[in-house]
């Protein structure tokens, strides 16, 4: 048998017999050894493969081919050429370290494979040659025949042949909240989604409940989780919107700076200036241009946005992140455990004709209640105990939790009620039975299930007062409105037996019931997740419900937290399978909730998203989302209950599974980004004011205003401090308030471009006018004044940027203590230099006289006043009137 053969089948629409004589094997005796290694050989290990591995080196020298570090590299060279050493170093050690953080994220992506493969079951029990044997999962073939019980995970996809009441819990690979009861009969649907086909049972989940007995249908990567690891393997990661820009925007200055060097160079040697001096200049302002702090100030901004995260609950896996979500327009959450709690609660109970959303208290006189109170209470397999709490089904928990709220609490109600037989749940009845003790000749029986299986069995119906006439199509109405509404909807029923029953067939005893009520359960959402999603909605963020639970649970999760409307269309895993690519492009935008959908089209969805030029964030905790989440600009997992191949996956881990951090992830992203468009126009203006002076000096009659080595010290002690403290910078006002940057914006938009031009501009201006004013005075201290009005210039400049709208009198000058800190630190350095004699020579400077020095601290006051002119101008919507 080969691959060929077992591809494409719908092994879930065909009856046992067919499946088994298609695999040849029998049921009883299973495979015979031979056949095992012969398929073996054919369809390899039933295990999860991994691609072949990139070694270390190999990742780390992958990391050198960006453009920017290139031109990192290239200024590095630069810079030990004119003898700046310390310069040199710093960049090296700055591209060295990116590099490593960039290998390492590759070596985490290749983790979430071998997440998977911790998945896989260890050991299995098969039926070989007649005899039941425990062998490795991995050792498993197609057609071998898997025995399960609870506490078993499933070791390769199974068609199941027997089964003894079992369930099976698939959260991790469709989304279910709730274990899914389990069925051997064929079903009738080709293209059932993977939750709906209850014949079948799925490599690396969980059996909760029951036996069962299933043949082997798929194996290693041919299962469904084989080809989620597969999915994992072929998905490329998306560069963040800060690594976009910073790329575009690192081709665009090397271009610029080096055709700006050659004309001075050029323009130098035509007048008659040293060949050696102007190859100086001109490599020295191309080091100074080009802002090689800028990895550091990112990576700083990122480190502490990661450490205020890591406060809040969030773990940031890969440090761009916290910025990414910062620009997101879309966020694709998953509803199991991510926007609800996972797991099952009581939440509304129709009794006499009344609707609840608890049971009255035990001491009530309410004949109904009371009696709904017991049967909830006792009609249970539920295991209770101090020290492992609460354990079984998550829909009985869910009972035998509002019983107890409400003071039924069954060790005290089977003192008076002892349990003396029951009749098991099974799929075709859909229903339970528990009989208790009365007297020392009667009984009382409680039964639970499916609405429609209760109501057929009752006769009568229990009222506040009395026992009346049942209306079961009353009743059906009314729980059909409630899974309408997203519940999972049981009917509870009782009846008193005369006689202590003596035989336990259901024919016999289901009959003639008391119908006592209806209970609504559902996974609620999670108290802070309506917040959370109205302040995504606010902040112009799009969330969108992907899950692989029921459409009708879904919708009532994505109506009550606001993420759907009452009229919102719920598309369904087999209805967008069906929707061609060209049409579902123009309506990914509208569709805001999808049910029952498999790992292939959680992909489809994101990536159609992202063609329509959105940046789309994917939530999730599940086997199932993993792949989603690697696609995704930015994937975020949940920690508690989320699964090892979802953490490996994601870039940022959500510790307390709290949906609401992921607000304040976004609010942490939107400041970092804002700090580092501070720090691009500080830094750039500064160099453009640089630039200016020297190309413009020439032209204006001047000599050449600045010596290679106070080109490099501007460089040094205005990037360094204040450009780094611009990282510590607080959120501004209205920060939520405002929607997403688009992600193919330029990091230049909103003015940033004209604002660079005319205050770089500026400051040249200011600059060659105190040398003008100097040199044509005769004074010796003319270039002293240049380099020093330069320098004062762009801190003046620093400290009117820390808003692109608010006035610094508004923000508060104290509100930013390092920025004010580092400015004090930069002049402080700036005067050591002019007036410490041993740095004279160094520097080629010369001590200033009062006067000189108070206008180079009164020029720089031009520029500060330009710009507060220019936020005003903003604030009032006359310039730049699309800034967000």
């Amino acid at each position: 048998m080969n691959n060929d053969a077992l591809e494409g089948q719908c092994w879930h629409t065909r009856d046992s017999e067919e499946v088994l004589q298609r695999l040849g094997t029998h049921p009883e005796r299973g495979l015979a050894l031979e056949t095992v290694r012969e398929r073996l050989v054919a369809h390899g290990k039933n295990a999860i493969q991994e691609a072949a591995r990139r070694s270390v080196w190999r990742m780390i020298l992958g990391q050198f081919r960006d453009f920017m570090v290139i031109v990192l590299i290239v200024a590095a060279v630069v810079s030990g050429i004119v003898g700046e050493p310390r310069d040199a170093i710093a960049i090296v050690v700055i591209v060295v370290l990116n590099a490593i953080v960039g290998a390492i994220q590759e070596y985490r992506a290749e983790r979430a494979v071998a997440a998977l493969r911790r998945m896989a079951a260890p050991d299995a029990q098969v039926c070989r040659n007649g005899e039941i044997q425990t062998i490795p999962a991995t050792e498993l073939a197609p057609g071998d025949i898997v025995l399960l019980e609870a506490g078993n995970v499933v070791p390769a996809d199974l068609r199941l042949l027997k089964t003894s009441n079992l369930r099976i819990d698939e959260a991790a690979l469709t989304g279910e909240s709730q274990a899914i009861q389990k069925i051997p009969e064929a079903l009738s649907e080709n293209e059932a989604p993977l939750g709906d086909r209850f014949n079948m049972a799925y490599k690396g989940t969980f059996v909760s409940h029951g036996r069962a007995t299933g043949v082997v249908v798929a194996t290693g990567m041919e299962t469904e989780l084989g080809q989620i690891a597969t999915l994992l393997q072929q998905e490329e990661a998306v560069k963040t919107p800060l690594q976009q820009r910073l790329a575009h925007f690192g081709q665009r200055l090397a271009v610029g700076v080096l055709m700006v060097c050659g004309i001075i160079f050029v323009t130098g040697l035509l007048r008659g200036e040293e060949g050696v001096l102007m190859f100086l200049t001109a490599v020295s302002l191309a080091v100074a241009a080009i802002p090689e702090a800028l990895p550091a100030v990112v990576t700083v901004s990122l480190a502490m946005g990661a450490r205020k995260m890591s406060r809040r609950n969030a773990l940031i896996r890969r440090l761009p992140a916290v910025e990414t979500l910062g620009s997101v327009t879309y966020i694709c959450t998953d509803k199991t455990g991510t926007l609800t709690e996972n797991r099952m609660t009581a939440e509304g109970f129709w009794v006499a004709g009344e609707y609840q959303s608890e049971i009255p208290p035990m001491a009530s006189e309410s004949p109904p209640w009371n009696r709904l109170g017991q049967a909830l209470a006792l009609c249970n397999e539920v295991v209770s105990d101090k020290e492992q709490g609460v354990r079984g089904d998550p829909t009985e928990v869910a009972l035998y939790q509002a019983a107890h709220r409400a003071g039924y609490k069954r060790q005290s109600l089977e003192k008076k009620l002892p349990r003396i037989g029951d009749i098991p749940f099974d799929s075709e009845r859909k229903r339970m039975m528990t009989v208790h003790r009365v007297s020392e000749r009667e009984a009382i029986a409680f039964i639970k299930g499916a609405p429609e299986k209760i109501l057929s069995r009752c006769s009568r119906m229990q009222m506040a007062d009395e026992i009346t006439v049942v209306d079961r199509g009353t009743l059906l109405r009314e729980a059909e409105r409630l899974a309408e509404q997203g519940y999972r909807v049981l009917a509870m029923a009782y009846r008193f037996l005369e006689n202590i029953p003596t035989e336990w067939a259901p024919e016999i005893l289901e009959k003639d019931l008391v119908f006592l009520g209806l209970v609504a359960l559902i996974d609620p959402p999670r108290k802070e997740a309506p917040r959370a999603v109205a302040d995504c909605i606010l902040a112009g963020i799009t969330p969108v419900m992907i899950t692989g639970d029921h459409p009708g649970t879904a919708r009532a999760i994505a109506i009550r937290l606001g993420i759907d409307k009452e009229d919102g269309l719920v598309i369904k895993g087999q209805d967008l399978a069906q929707i061609p690519a060209q049409d579902f492009a123009h309506q990914v935008r509208q569709i805001r909730t999808y049910a029952r959908v498999t790992p292939e089209q959680k992909i489809r969805i994101v990536k159609a998203l992202q063609d329509q030029g959105e940046f789309v964030a994917m939530t999730g905790d599940g086997v199932n989302d993993a792949p989603a989440l690697k696609r995704a600009g930015i994937g975020v997992a949940m920690g508690r209950k989320g699964t090892d191949v979802a953490r490996e996956a994601a870039d940022m881990v959500l510790l307390d599974d709290n949906f609401a951090t992921i607000v304040s992830a976004v609010r942490e992203g939107r400041r970092i980004f804002d700090n580092i468009r501070k720090f691009v126009r500080y830094t750039m203006t500064s160099n453009s004011g640089e630039i200016w002076t020297l190309f413009l000096a020439p032209f204006l009659g001047l000599p050449l205003p600045l010596v290679p080595i106070q080109i490099l010290w501007i460089n040094l002690v205005t990037d360094g401090l204040p450009g780094l403290a611009l990282s510590a910078e607080p959120q501004e006002r209205g920060i939520m308030r405002r929607p997403p940057r688009p992600p193919n914006e330029s990091i230049f938009a909103h003015g940033m471009w004209q604002h660079m031009l005319w205050v770089g501009l500026l400051i040249g201006g200011l600059s060659l006018l105190a040398q003008a004013w100097a040199y044509h005075s005769g004074t010796a201290h003319w270039q002293t004044m240049v380099f020093t009005v330069l320098t004062f210039c762009q801190l003046a400049h620093v400290l009117a940027i820390r808003s692109e709208k608010e006035s610094l009198f508004t923000q508060g000058l104290l509100s930013n203590p390092w920025l004010l800190g580092a400015v004090a630190i930069t002049v402080a350095l700036q005067l050591a230099v002019i007036y410490l004699p041993f740095l004279n020579p160094i520097f080629r400077t010369a001590p200033l006289s009062m006067g000189e020095l108070a206008l180079c601290f009164a020029l720089p006051v031009v520029v500060f006043v330009a710009v507060e002119v220019e936020k005003w101008l903003v604030r009032k919507g006359w310039i730049y009137v699309n800034y967000a």
